[in-house]
């Protein structure tokens, strides 16, 4: 039998669930840091894993997020883990980039709490994710019924898309996808429209926190949420910094990565943080490749 190649994945916001985390807090990796970060973020990080009301807002969410995946990570890689790419979900591409090389598990801690608050500072936005009709079929829907303000916020697998905007405008937005044939339509748990334009404010606002940053050259290949395909090889710091900072108001293109992936040879995917949902994304991406890419990957 071939080797397998393996992909680790970072999944996003979406991932989280109350009592996430359990026992990998007690990893010494975790114990040798959590003075330092509950002192960062003001509040204890495994507590809030623990509280239903706080994972719903993002300053805490992504924090808890990124401190679990990281731990699930750590563990897989001591079990036996061995992947040659790397790639996260919005924000599971810190948790790649850490993985990485990029930086230390607590750099990466004060980066997504920063990341964190600025995008809460956006109010007014929701997101939804579309099921049973394809990318193209939505956007042609939101032009003829002059949604102009929605954007499309992820692009997570050929027949689930979300989408990104104003509160009202997704509320109208929701029944004509219906109507034209969407198995369903369910709105996230989210506290402002991510991957849109109306995160530019934070955007911008990021850039700017970041230039106290440098970023270490990438030890394995990481994907871009932003353009679907890898980092450049040795990328300069200022580089990880701009996609950083494009992600925020550009769309996910999930598909694109995982289809990048698998051209790049990767034959099997770990899941490093909580559930499945991107293992779930990748089965429905998987079968809706060609079948000559199909018959490569197990």
């Amino acid at each position: 039998m071939p080797a397998m190649t393996q992909a680790m994945i970072f999944p996003g916001q979406g991932a989280q669930k109350a009592g996430m985390g359990g026992e990998l807090f007690d990893l010494p990796d975790y114990a040798a840091i959590e003075a330092q970060a509950d002192a960062l973020l003001g509040y204890s990080l495994r507590g809030a894993c623990q509280d239903a009301q706080k994972l719903a807002d993002t300053r805490y969410t992504q924090p808890c997020l990124y401190m679990v995946n990281a731990l699930h990570g750590i563990r897989a890689l001591r079990e036996g883990a061995a992947p040659a790419f790397l790639a996260g979900h919005s924000l599971g591409e810190y948790n790649a980039l850490h993985a990485a090389g990029a930086f230390d598990l607590m750099t990466g801690l004060r980066l997504v709490q920063r990341r964190g608050e600025l995008m809460a500072q956006a109010s007014g936005g929701a997101m939804a994710a579309v099921l049973g009709l394809e990318a193209g079929r939505i956007i042609e829907l939101m032009m003829a019924h002059g949604l102009d303000a929605v954007d499309i916020g992820n692009y997570n697998a050929p027949t689930q898309t979300v989408v990104s905007g104003p509160r009202d405008e997704i509320e109208r937005a929701l029944p004509l996808f219906e109507a034209a044939g969407a198995g369903a339509c369910v709105r996230l748990a989210v506290s402002g429209a991510f991957h849109s334009r109306m995160m530019h404010e934070a955007a911008r606002a990021y850039a700017g926190f970041l230039d106290g940053f440098a970023f270490s050259p990438l030890r394995l290949p990481v994907m871009s949420n932003v353009t679907g395909t890898f980092y450049p090889a040795q990328a300069p710091s200022a580089v990880i910094a701009s996609l950083l900072v494009r992600q925020i108001v550009r769309p996910v293109l999930w598909v694109k990565c995982v289809q990048g992936l698998l051209r790049s040879g990767a034959t099997s995917f770990v899941e490093a943080g909580p559930g499945n949902v991107l293992t779930r994304l990748i089965a429905q991406i998987r079968a809706a490749a060609p079948a000559d890419e199909r018959a490569a990957v197990t």
